[in-house]
């Protein structure tokens, strides 16, 4: 993604055009079985691509909290082929359900939902969507896709850095 987004960002720099894109979805996806023609995205998939796609990733959000941004956003533009401007919706219609069910197993299951810093994170992150929607409508697509994988890849090389620094002390809370 960050790749991809550079060499748009480089073309319109420079004004040379990038040759067009071979396929628009993953050959995976185009062999599945029985077709469906999904009008919003413009795809003609099959109806069990985004449904395997959607359980991979409510597993991971289950097991692990991720999924969204780091898995589903990438997939549906990637795997799926669809365009940048109906991913963000979509993504986001998803995430709502599946946020919710989640935090009431979490909640009833584990009773590990702390309600007030939960509130707090709500808060913030209504105001930073409202920040994010307006930045959004400002910023080019590419742009855009190319602070998403920045993101991403600054926290995998943070993650990285955990597993091979090794604190002084095992149960230390002082930043790397």
């Amino acid at each position: 993604m960050a790749r991809e987004s550079w060499q748009a960002l480089k073309s319109q720099r420079t004004g040379i055009p990038l040759p067009a894109a071979k396929r628009r979805h993953h050959p995976m996806v185009a062999n599945l079985p029985l077709r469906w023609r999904f009008y919003r995205s413009g795809l003609y998939i099959s109806p069990l691509a985004p449904l395997l796609l959607g359980m991979f990733t409510g597993v991971l959000t289950m097991l692990m909290g991720i999924g969204g941004g780091f898995v589903l956003v990438p997939a549906m533009l990637y795997i799926l082929g669809m365009s940048a401007n109906v991913v963000v919706g979509t993504s986001l219609f998803q995430i709502l359900f599946v946020t919710m069910i989640t935090t009431m197993m979490h909640a009833l299951t584990t009773k590990a939902v702390d309600i007030v810093l939960a509130v707090l994170l709500l808060i913030g992150s209504v105001s930073g969507a409202q920040i994010g929607s307006q930045l959004a409508q400002k910023l080019p697509a590419e742009r855009l896709r190319f602070a998403l994988a920045a993101v991403v890849l600054l926290i995998a090389l943070r993650m990285l850095i955990g597993l091979a620094w090794q604190p002084d002390e095992i149960y230390t809370d002082s930043p790397l």
